[in-house]
């Protein structure tokens, strides 16, 4: 499995902060790249793996990716609190890692800079933050993966955890409002104006289950519950509930490759394919699940079938021996410009890449699990 390691050296050495070989998106649009999620995945990969091997390569290239975006008053290139993208919180992550192990200040006052944003998110008649300020009144399940670890780091740490209900509540809400209660799954989005074209009139909902987004939200589950204090009690207990009812919701849909499709329900169906970036993030999901004693043991299996299935399906070597990872839905989304409907050819229709950290980012949080438990293959 060492080759694993090679090929994220590989993106390491081709990558710089402004033109990383991982975000195809920009590198597609031809512009450089500033703060955005995408390498706020990518750069939580990188540290998790300078957490279990104390390389000090892997740390230096996290340091000097986020230290060139992060100004000395901790201002951020390229990004607007004003522009209220829930997406945007998600590389603020990077920071408390960074700042805990570099002591640079100006990473502190980035992370208030960020957690400014959450201060001033719209929210749906419900409570919960809109997606973006250009997707009024809608939750979509990224957008909980995006902000709530963040925000449930920063009460812990910095805030007293004077906010923990609110930040309970809103998961709370997306169980009651888009999980489908006939598979257990949730639904992409929730319109809660029911006004978008995508929607269903009566229940705000967009029509299909698409494995990213179930996956971006399993992420959210655990991740935000790693970062809170389990003296929350009951609110915390109902939130665990919640994750190992989903990965149990997810674990019938698992096909034999050990892999899930891209609209998850839907297997059979002519042109569904099994999809890399939600599939990793399962795997993760399982794995870091079971090593925090959230998931029965036995689920390792599922978590670690998952990510061998993905190596075998997707994990490619060109003819001079570099490495890729195929299979990456690129990017799916309801409404904007594109009048993008959340129909089944909608998902379909995404374009499928290789190495984009949509992708790479969860493969890797998951090798660092499979290390972790000791089932890589020497």
């Amino acid at each position: 499995m060492d080759r694993i390691e090679r090929y994220m050296d590989e993106l390491m050495e081709k990558s710089t902060p402004d033109r990383p070989i991982w975000n195809i998106e920009k590198i597609m649009q031809g512009l450089k790249s500033t703060w955005n999620y995408i390498d706020g995945c990518m750069i939580k990969a990188v540290l998790e793996m300078y957490a279990i091997t104390k390389d000090e390569k892997y740390f230096a290239f996290a340091d000097a990716f986020i230290d060139c975006k992060v100004r000395e008053d901790g201002s951020i290139e390229g990004y607007s609190v004003e522009e209220l993208n829930i997406d945007n919180v998600n590389a603020g992550k990077t920071l408390f890692e960074l700042y805990d192990l570099t002591g640079k200040e100006k990473y502190r006052k980035a992370i208030d800079l960020v957690y400014s944003q959450i201060e001033q998110m719209p929210r749906t008649k419900e409570g919960n933050f809109w997606h973006k300020n250009i997707y009024p009144n809608q939750v979509w399940l990224d957008g909980l993966y995006m902000c709530q670890p963040f925000y449930m780091e920063y009460e812990t740490r910095f805030h007293d955890k004077k906010n923990y209900d609110d930040i309970f509540n809103q998961f709370f809400r997306v169980e009651e409002h888009m999980r489908d209660p006939k598979t257990g799954l949730y639904y992409h989005a929730y319109d809660s104006s029911r006004e978008m074209f995508w929607c269903d009139n009566v229940t705000g909902l967009s029509q299909n289950f698409w494995l990213r987004a179930l996956g971006w939200f399993s992420m959210a589950l655990l991740d935000t519950l790693d970062k809170a204090d389990a003296s929350a009690g009951e609110p915390y207990e109902r939130m665990k509930r919640i994750f190992v009812d989903l990965m149990d919701a997810l674990l019938r849909y698992q096909d034999e490759s050990g892999m899930w499709y891209q609209v998850v329900n839907l297997g059979g169906m002519d042109r569904n394919y099994l999809e890399t970036s939600g599939s990793s993030i399962l795997s993760y999901a399982l794995l870091k699940g079971v090593r925090l004693g959230f998931l029965p043991e036995s689920y390792q299996a599922y978590g670690k079938k998952a990510f061998e299935g993905i190596c075998k399906t997707y994990l490619t070597e060109d003819a001079d021996g570099g490495l890729h990872l195929d299979g990456i839905c690129l990017v799916a989304g309801l409404g904007g410009k594109d009048h993008r409907s959340g129909t089944f050819d909608y998902y379909m229709s995404e374009p499928v890449v290789k190495d984009d950290a949509k992708g790479v980012g969860p493969f890797l949080l998951a090798y660092t699990e499979m290390r972790r438990a000791g089932l890589l293959a020497e």
